[in-house]
């Protein structure tokens, strides 16, 4: 994500109204628009991969899963984000603009974006009362963090590799990692180490 060259400030309704009548895509951050970047083609093929599974495995109930044009509205009024992928099993998320109650975020990890994705939006995402889990997933070589909100309503870290299998607790799901790579291309030097 990087900032538009001029500042652009809006009013959180002023954005709302906006943004859907742009070509890119803009997330709001306290009050300044913030143009998204593009992504690569194996960024695009781990997210595509995995709204299509959880999209297939959660076809019989009520959740729904977004990618790329659906914000979540992580604090009304002052952030609104463009998570990878995100679901939600709340009937009261009924916004066509946004999602309010996400049960599982998931970050596909760029270098320009991985110290957001974990750092400021992972503080601001955990504000979710509803949000169970949370999934960074690199793309330059394989590798799979969940964070999950534990009993006590603390974040435990699991990581997982190419030849596992992620237990999605928050929607009752099973995903083989391999198939979250298919068709993703590493550099041989990076998928060897």
């Amino acid at each position: 994500m990087v900032a538009l060259s001029d500042r652009i400030l809006m009013t959180p309704q002023e954005y709302l109204d906006w943004e859907p009548t742009q070509q890119q895509r803009y997330e709001y951050w306290d009050g300044e628009v913030v143009a998204m970047s593009g992504g690569t083609r194996n960024h695009n093929r781990v997210s595509l991969n995995f709204s299509k599974l959880l999209d297939d495995a959660l076809a019989d109930c009520p959740c729904e899963v977004y990618i790329v044009d659906v914000k979540a509205q992580v604090e009304p009024g002052r952030k609104y984000f463009y998570p990878d992928v995100v679901v939600t099993c709340d009937e009261r998320d009924r916004d066509p603009q946004l999602v309010q109650f996400p049960c599982l975020i998931i970050e596909v990890l760029s270098p320009s974006t991985e110290a957001i994705d974990r750092g400021t939006k992972f503080a601001k995402y955990r504000k979710f009362a509803t949000l169970q889990e949370y999934v960074l997933v690199q793309v330059e070589q394989p590798g799979v963090e969940v964070f999950r909100r534990n009993q006590q309503g603390k974040w435990v870290l699991s990581e997982y590799g190419l030849n596992e299998r992620l237990q999605l607790e928050s929607v009752g799901v099973e995903i083989a990692i391999a198939d979250l790579y298919r068709q993703v291309e590493f550099e041989a030097e990076a998928a060897n180490n």
